[in-house]
């Protein structure tokens, strides 16, 4: 048997109330300057307002940077470190969805090393992370992504919105603040799009190629908690078990992820790219129509997969997953939101590209990517 390597050291604090433990955190580990990464969105938000001001009130000095919207672009990055370095901050706080968190990555890196953000890429011959980062914190808003827990950054290129992956496990938050307070805001079709990507996570890690029993049971656990609070978490937003049940489901997507995604991620990156379309709403409505693909590579993976469920075999897993996108709201397919034929070409050439289908558990060419496209339309 060939040695396997694994890792689950992020520090979690999980419960109602724990964004009230920022503040005493980051006194007993000597730190008082940080900069609070956000969204627009979230900044006007009274929670926000008066969260920073009990920041504040606890003595800490804070900045804050606030100008995302949509995707992650890279200028976001670099306007962000450079408010980092003008206030003289010693940490980041990344507070938001999986956008606000990948720009406060990626804000480390860019305030810390001196090239070009791109050149630190995942990819053979990038440049090394290989400058001390500045530590920084998470509180996600959304239970989707999963990003307080995950080791990377996605950031695109603000003229071809191509989709670059920074990588390295010093990008690990240093302390999480999973409160699901944070979500009750969120709004019904944010919640959904959000909670078919935590979905998303925990099947294609179930299915990814290698060997991680670690990363399988907790895919396995995420899948049920999705089964039980999603539809909940949708229909009642102010329902807090079925909130807290999505965001460990989320956050347990994002571990399971480090064993490898799939097609369906490269699918999604794709129309992120081509057409701007939200991460979490392109898995939703790629997963059933991409998966499909796998079900003859890896019966057993599916039979899995529904016995988890309840369900009677594998194929019975796409009849549930139809179903809960019908119930929660996701389109069923790419034509519902105006996307055509033509742009099916460079979809293909973007997810032939994108290196998430490399661990799928049956090789995907493009004429398979042209044909899963056509079908989803």
């Amino acid at each position: 048997m060939s040695l396997s390597r694994f890792a689950f050291p992020t520090a979690i604090v999980f419960g109602e109330g724990a964004r009230h433990e920022l503040a005493p955190s980051l006194q007993a580990q000597k730190l008082a300057h940080p900069l609070v990464v956000s969204d627009r969105g979230l900044a006007q938000q009274a929670f926000f307002k008066d969260w920073l001001a009990e920041l504040q009130a606890a003595g800490l000095q804070v900045s804050t940077f606030t100008e995302l919207g949509g995707n992650p672009v890279k200028s976001q990055v670099l306007a962000g470190a450079a408010a980092y370095k003008a206030a003289g901050a010693d940490c980041i706080v990344g507070i938001g969805g999986g956008a606000a968190l990948d720009v406060a990555k990626a804000i480390a890196v860019a305030a810390t090393h001196p090239h070009d953000l791109f050149d630190y890429e995942d990819r053979p011959g990038a440049r090394p992370i290989d400058q001390s980062l500045p530590p920084w914190f998470a509180l996600p808003t959304t239970a989707g992504t999963g990003s307080e827990v995950g080791r990377s950054a996605v950031i695109s290129d603000d003229q071809s919105h191509a989709k670059k992956i920074i990588f390295a496990p010093e990008l690990m938050a240093r302390q999480v603040f999973a409160d699901p307070e944070l979500t009750l805001g969120l709004p019904p079709a944010l919640t959904a799009a959000t909670g078919m990507d935590a979905l998303t996570h925990l099947v294609e890690a179930f299915l990814a190629k290698g060997y991680h029993p670690l990363c399988d049971g907790i895919a396995l656990e995420g899948l049920q908690m999705v089964q039980r609070s999603l539809v909940q978490a949708v229909h009642t937003p102010g329902d807090k078990p079925a909130r807290a049940e999505m965001l460990l489901a989320s956050l347990m997507g994002a571990v399971a992820f480090q064993k490898g995604l799939g097609l369906t991620h490269s699918c999604a990156h794709a129309l992120s790219t081509v057409t701007d379309m939200h991460h979490g709403l392109a898995n939703g409505i790629m997963i059933d129509h991409a998966l499909r693909f796998n079900l003859v590579a890896v019966p057993e993976r599916f039979d899995r997969l529904a016995q988890t469920l309840g369900l009677e075999s594998g194929p019975v897993f796409f009849d549930w997953l139809r179903a809960l996108k019908q119930e929660i709201g996701i389109p069923a397919r790419l034509s519902e939101l105006g996307i055509q034929a033509s742009q099916i070409a460079d979809l293909v050439t973007v997810a032939q590209a994108d290196g998430c289908h490399a661990n799928n558990p049956r090789p995907c060419s493009p004429d398979d990517f042209r044909q899963i496209f056509q079908e989803a339309l």
